[in-house]
């Protein structure tokens, strides 16, 4: 980033190095001009030449449930000075939202009048929608794997006691309400167990256990949609 400030390295761990659109701005109080690095230009949608930055036309790219909240706060520290970081959205010009953190600070003269305000504005956009992705991705994942148990479960109980799909699953789910263990953590310990050849007697036990709950009134029964929402 070659901003207003000389350069900047700038890092997203979603992203990586080098793919943080950030860039310097400076605010001159007495005229109202502002100075944009070419990356505050590409964050708004314009490249340089295209606009002349002020303060209004920064104003003016706040999406409007914001604008109210940014206004009150800068007014602040336009009047005492200090630092500010923001972080809200705006409209680009080409309608696009993009959610940046915004950050400065406000210098005052001898007399404490507003001189300047520089800062630095991120552009988190990419990042905010990358780490949502990668954690939709962990959830279908562990949906996905704890479905996948469920069944391992299912099977070993078909295969030992020779019912049908619907009655193991329902053997599972009698077993979960009445020890209030969730339905993953049985289907797992018993998966557990089938794979290690050392576990045969405690599998047994365990499918007996089993069996023995059906006949206690569980507090809810719960369904395969149950679950699968869980």
């Amino acid at each position: 980033m070659n901003g207003i400030f000389g350069r900047a390295e700038t890092y997203s761990s979603a992203l990586g190095p080098s793919a943080l659109l950030a860039g310097t701005f400076v605010l001159d109080a007495k005229t109202r001009a502002m100075d944009w690095s070419d990356e505050v230009y590409a964050i708004h949608g314009y490249s340089r030449g295209d606009v002349v930055p002020t303060l209004e036309l920064t104003m003016a790219h706040k999406h409007p449930d914001d604008l109210a909240r940014i206004q009150e706060i800068t007014r602040g520290v336009y009047a005492h000075g200090g630092h500010v970081a923001i972080y809200h959205r705006l409209v680009d010009a080409r309608r696009r939202e993009r959610k940046v953190l915004t950050a400065g600070e406000a210098v005052l003269d001898e007399a404490g009048n507003l001189v300047t305000v520089s800062g630095i504005m991120l552009d988190l956009t990419s990042t905010i929608q990358r780490e949502t992705e990668l954690a939709a991705r962990e959830a279908v994942r562990g949906a996905v794997g704890t479905r996948s148990t469920i069944a391992k479960a299912e099977g070993i109980l078909i295969g030992r006691l020779g019912i049908g799909s619907d009655d193991a699953f329902k053997l599972l789910i009698n077993y979960s309400n009445n020890r209030n263990i969730k339905l993953a953590s049985v289907a797992c310990g018993l998966v557990a167990l089938a794979d290690n050849p050392a576990d045969a007697g405690a599998l047994g036990c365990v499918i007996q256990e089993l069996v023995h709950a059906r006949h206690r009134r569980p507090a809810r029964q719960r369904t395969r949609q149950d679950e699968a929402s869980a």
